[in-house]
Formats: C-alpha cells, structure tokens, sequence
C-alpha cells in the first residue's frame, strides 16, 4: 500500500482505509510487537469476498506474521485493537488463518456517497502511476487495406487501456506500428497499378491470384491515373514500384485513420517501419547489441520438424535470446543480409524504449509464437543498466462474426473480409466498444449481430447503458414535479441503498487494479455488475412504492434516493468513459 499527500476526506473510502491499516501497523512498530521497517507491498485493503463478512478486509497479519516471527491470529487480535480506534469501524472480527473483517458505520458510506459528487467525473481517478510514461502500441495493421474485424478487438482494448492507464496517472503515449517495409507493400504497389491501368482504360480482367482484390484500391488507381497519366503504364516495374508503393501505402493510411476514428480511435504517434530502415535504426541497435556481446555470428539451428532437403546451415548474426528466457538464439539478418522481420522489430522496440518507463503491446493472437523472442529483446536492450524497463505483450484472440448462427460471409469492398466500417454503420460504435470489452482479450468471441443491440440483460451494453438512462430519466422526472437530490436525509438511507454505495465505493479499486494488470475489461464487468445491483433495487419499487426512487409525499427520502441515483450515474458514466461508450440519457 503505498500512502499519498492529498488530505483524507478527498480520497476514496478504500484508499482512506488503507492509511487506516498503515498507521495501525506503524503503531504496533512503535510497540515493539512488529519489528520495524518491514515490506507492507503485500498487504491488502479491499472489500471481503462475501459481503455479510463485512465491509472492509485486510490480510496485513497473514503477510507479516511470518516475516515478524509471530502467530498470525495473535497479531491479528493486536491489530484488531489498533484499527478499531477509527470511529467508524464498529466492529473487527478474525477470519480464517487471519483475516481482519471489518464492519463501518453507516455514515462512512454516506461521506462516500458526497465524496463521488464534489469528485465528479474525477472519481476513481488516480495517481498510482506517478506520472511515468506508458507506451501503449496497438492495431498495428499492415496499411494494405481498410480495418477489418479482425483487427477491431486489439484496437477497442489498446484505446480503452490507454485511457484507463492515464486515469491512473500515467502518461500514455498511444503509438501504431506501420509495417510499410516489407513484402506485402510491394504486392499492394503492384495491386494498386493493375487498377492505376484500369483507370486509363485498360480491360484489365479478373484480379490476378497473389494481389489484393478488393474495390478499395480503385479510387486509388483512379488518383494515380489523373496524377501520372500514361507514362506507368507499360513502364518496367523498377519504375513505378516506389512512387506507386508510397502513395498506395499514404492512401491506405488515411483510409486506416478514417475506420479508427469510427471508433474514436486516435493515436499519437504513428511510426514507419520504413523510415526505421531508412534511418539505419536497425544496423544501430545490431551495433550496441555487439558492443555488449549479445550478438555473434553463429550457425542457425535446423528448423523443428521436418528439415527440407535442400536445408543447408548459414552462419548469421544471432541475437543471444537465450539469455533471456527464449527457447533458442535468433538471426537479425537473413542470409543475403537484409533484416529479418525480427531484426527490425528489435530495432523498432529499442527506438520506443528510449521515450518511455514502460512497454505494452497489444498484439493477436497469431503472434503468440514471437513473444518470448521480443520480450528477450527488450530485456536485452533496456537492461544494460541492470534493470530492463517493465514490457508486456497482451495477446487478442479474434471474433467470430455471426448472422442468424451463421458465420457472415466477405465483404466485396474489402475482397476477402468484413470491414470494420460497415460493422460500426450497422451497430454503432458504442456496441462495437462495449462488446470488444465484454470478454477477456485472451478468450474466443462471437459478435452476433443480432445479439449484440438486443434490448436485454443478456446484452451488457444494453444492460449498462440501459442502467444509466434511467438515472437520467428519474431525474428528469423528479425535475418536472420540483424535485431535487438532496444530501439533507442521507440518514434516512437504509440497507439496500447502502449496498448499492458500497459496491459504487469500489470503482476506484477496479481502476487501480486494472491499470496494474494492463486488463480495462475489468472496467466492463464492474460496470455490469454495478448495473446490475441498480436494477435489482429499481425492480424492488415495483411492488413496493416506499422503494421508489421519488416516494409520494416524502420530499427528505426521495431527495436522498435521487442524490444516490444521481451518483450512481456518475460512476457509470466515468466507467463508460473510459471504455470510450457513451453514457445514454434514453434508450
């Protein structure tokens, strides 16, 4: 637990507590019954597991027990009597091998609830990160088309992590990778004069198997044409195959950032692949590798397998990634000196080291096989000071796109998939954003359509959004009659409306923790439940008018019952934020 400057009653109800549980401890340092200056990283300050056990958990008498010498459960009872000199605790009681549960007056949730409003759109903000600098990579998508839905998951998670990691408190740099340096530009160079002859009046037939085929690029070739006229045409391919290459990569890159901010996805930094090259980044970071003999000339080891018969050892520089944890070391060049595909990314994670305290990646699922490679390049790289900067891969499995059960077919437009564009026409970007969060990355997905803008429980984007609107509407409702939230009779708040503040009081818990595991899906699934606590006691008012949210005749109750709405909206409207969903007034 890690303490901070700013004034108590300005900090969350669990941070407040976490202080609590630091003083307590510093006491019984000053006591004597813990000796002093032992590590407290491990110790908690959350809510317990089952609600009825109370309100407030530590494990602090587990963790230092051991380190201190001591019985868990004696220390425990002696903590117990330090943490109870907080008025608000009522009462403590010792769980299991030693955890504290604690209960708390009805006033401390109370002040919480004031707390979320003089917070506002701030609560659950934080300073955890300490104003250190995340580079956040993602999409990434090779410029040889539009965004597809393959590519749309990795993009929601980057742009929500992002957004989350700088409500934590860091400073997040959100980058995209433009592979424009190998192979398949050229193939979409070539792709992109086959419809540049089109354009000058060439019947120039069915695609060609091995090009791009899709009725993007015919803008493209129309631009081409109206740019060069016929001197292409006929020309060698050594002649057009960089002008071509360059604008087809410039168009296609614009048509990228276009499909993102569909999404509201923009990035900070876009960085070439090519102007790498072009700088000599590579041959540098092959140059420091040496200078620290993590690079030598050696023979690559035969492929796993099957070895083809032709299969004849090279000697290549090899970068040491055994060192590092990979399974074996790893050319940089290929046999005819140009960079590997890894070469370049080595070369392309240095440049990005060099402006930041720490590396993530959002990467699919297909490239689950360079992890460990890349990860013992950065170790490799950053760790010459003896200290590598903290680096992170999260891996996107892909969605399955569904109609009527059935898998939907291609897209004409793109030639071989179903563009990202017309998934956010059809569905909207709020349910794109939503649905991409609603699962771990790392765990398989359908998107069908049908599904995915019903009007149900099922639906959590409905389900949150839903939540929400009828804040809204309540609101609205209570103004048309002259009604106003008021915390005058918060007093008057009784076990169900308290529940829904203690679970509203953990969204800056879920903030912080989400933000140090890199997973913004935690956000969606607290968002979920929240709304879902919120229907349960709105449902209760309909058999019950003394649970309403505007009771008959009694100003003071109904004041404080739309005060809880009205914070009850704002915490969904900051999760919401953050995922980059709009918080709905009406459904």
């Amino acid at each position: 637990m890690t303490r901070t400057a700013t004034p108590a009653a300005q900090r969350p109800l669990f941070a407040q507590f976490a202080d609590v549980i630091d003083h307590a401890l510093d006491a019984l340092e000053r006591a004597g019954t813990l000796p002093p200056g032992l590590a407290r990283g491990a110790v908690t300050c959350e809510p317990p597991r089952d609600a009825a056990h109370g309100d407030v958990s530590t494990n602090a008498a587990m963790v230092l027990a051991r380190p201190a010498a001591t019985n868990p459960r004696a220390l425990a009872e002696r903590l117990i009597a330090e943490l109870t000199r907080d008025p608000r605790v009522t009462g403590a009681q010792i769980a299991g091998p030693g955890f504290i549960n604690m209960r708390l007056d009805a006033a401390a949730w109370r002040d919480e609830l004031r707390l979320i409003a003089a917070a506002g759109d701030d609560y659950g903000r934080s300073a955890l990160g300490g104003g250190s600098v995340v580079n956040v990579e993602y999409v990434s998508a090779n410029p040889t088309g539009p965004m597809h839905m393959g590519h749309c998951r990795g993009a929601v998670v980057g742009d929500a992590l992002a957004s989350l990691l700088a409500f934590a408190g860091h400073r997040v740099i959100r980058e995209y990778y433009i592979n424009d340096a190998g192979g398949q530009v050229d193939v979409l160079a070539r792709s992109v004069h086959l419809r540049y002859r089109e354009a000058l009046g060439e019947a120039v037939g069915a695609v060609p198997e091995g090009l791009y085929p899709g009725d993007y690029l015919i803008p493209v070739g129309a631009a081409l044409a109206q740019e060069f006229g016929a001197i292409y045409a006929a020309a060698p391919e050594a002649d057009w195959l960089v002008p071509f290459r360059t604008r087809a990569v410039a168009a296609m890159m614009v048509m990228i950032r276009d499909d993102l901010a569909r999404l509201g996805i923009h990035h900070d930094v876009f960085a070439s692949e090519a102007d790498l090259h072009a700088a000599g980044k590579p041959a540098a970071a092959e140059a420091w590798l040496r200078d620290h003999d993590l690079i030598y000339d050696g023979l690559l080891e035969a492929p796993k397998g099957k070895v083809a018969e032709d299969w004849e050892p090279v000697a290549l520089p090899l970068f040491r990634s055994t060192r590092f944890g990979d399974d074996q070391d790893r050319p940089i060049r290929k046999s005819d000196g140009s960079w590997t595909y890894f070469g370049a990314d080595l070369a392309y994670h240095f440049q990005k080291s060099a402006n930041a305290d720490a590396l993530v990646n959002i990467w699919g699922a297909d490239h689950a096989g360079t992890v460990k490679r890349i990860k013992a390049a950065v170790a490799a790289l950053t760790g010459a000071t003896g200290q590598s900067i903290p680096f992170e891969i999260k891996l996107v499995q892909m969605v399955q796109l569904l109609r009527d059960g059935q898998p939907v077919k291609m897209s004409k437009r793109s030639g071989t998939f179903v563009t990202l564009a017309d998934v956010v026409d059809e569905v909207g970007r709020d349910v794109v954003r939503f649905t991409m969060l609603s699962r771990k990355p790392d765990a398989q997905m359908d998107f069908d359509f049908a599904k995915v803008v019903e009007a149900s429980k099922d639906n959590p984007v409905f389900y949150v959004q839903y939540a929400h609107a009828r804040v809204q509407s309540t609101l609205r409702k209570a103004d048309l009659a002259g009604l106003t939230a008021s915390v005058a009779a918060l007093d008057r708040l009784g076990d169900e409306e308290l529940a829904l503040i203690r679970l509203a009081a953990q969204f800056p818990r879920v903030i912080e923790g989400a933000a140090a595991a890199r997973e913004p899906h935690r956000v969606a699934f607290f968002l979920y439940d929240l709304a879902g606590a919120f229907h349960a006691y709105w449902n209760l008012g309909n058999d019950r008018p003394d649970k309403r949210f505007i009771v008959a005749d009694d100003n003071g109750l109904t004041g404080a019952r739309l005060f809880l709405a009205a914070q009850i909206g704002q915490v969904i409207r900051n999760g919401l934020a953050l995922l980059g969903v709009t918080a709905a007034d009406t459904l």
